[in-house]
């Protein structure tokens, strides 16, 4: 991982943000959208890199990156963070754009991986396309526009894969409704499926954890019984 690290250092020095490398020995490299196209098509064909095969595509909101929902008894830093949005964790203040993709990449030759990140910003959603370079982010690709309304210029056919047809909005965009935004039906006397707005209330739901039983018992009773 080491050489990897200096390689990509030394080769991109002028056109990455960063590159890092995490105490889980992953090495994350965060490129400007400018030179996406010129350091994946380097990472591929350059024998030092050689990342033949793109492993995956995916789409990130940081809207409420760092957001402390809610604690437990046993509060962890990695789960519980599906409930409601309560304070800031200072640790985690985002100051980065919203929104970005994240391409992992596998080496057959090299036997190494490395993860590639891009941000894009509400106001320029907008990233080129590599399905030239890696074949597989045709579908990818067009999921991460379906599910966050990310735009991949050049993409040879760029439509919804995973939601309806007519329909509104991106599921995974962090101040997306979780009821949505219409609901369909057949309707027998059109004889046909049709769209209406939401009849359900929105809700914010509460994860309730009971710790009061034998699993989260203070070790001073554990012998009590």
């Amino acid at each position: 991982m080491d050489n990897l690290l200096e390689n990509l250092k030394q080769r991109f020095a002028a056109q990455l943000d960063s590159c890092l490398l995490s105490p889980q020995g992953e090495i994350t490299i965060e490129v400007p959208k400018q030179h996406l196209r010129e350091v994946c098509l380097a990472l591929r064909d350059e024998q030092v890199f050689r990342f033949e095969q793109l492993v995956d595509l995916c789409g990130v909101d940081y809207l409420a990156y760092g957001s402390v929902e809610w604690e437990t008894v046993s509060a962890t830093e990695e789960g519980f963070s599906r409930g409601r949005v309560k304070d800031q964790d200072p640790r985690h203040r985002w100051t980065k754009p919203r929104f970005a993709v994240v391409y992992h990449l596998n080496s057959f030759s090299n036997n190494q991986r490395l993860r590639v990140r891009v941000f894009c910003s509400e106001d320029d959603l907008i990233v080129d396309s590599v399905v030239d370079i890696w074949n597989c982010a045709n579908w990818y690709e067009r999921e991460a526009f379906d599910l966050f309304g990310i735009v991949f210029e050049g993409h040879p056919d760029l439509r919804r894969i995973l939601t309806d047809y007519g329909f509104i909005g991106h599921p995974f965009r962090k101040d997306f409704p979780m009821i949505g935004q219409v609901e369909l039906r057949y309707d027998a006397d059109k004889a046909r499926v049709v769209y209406e707005p939401v009849s359900i209330e929105e809700r914010v739901l509460v994860p309730k954890v009971i710790r009061d039983d034998h699993r989260y018992a203070d070790e001073e009773h554990s012998g009590d019984a």
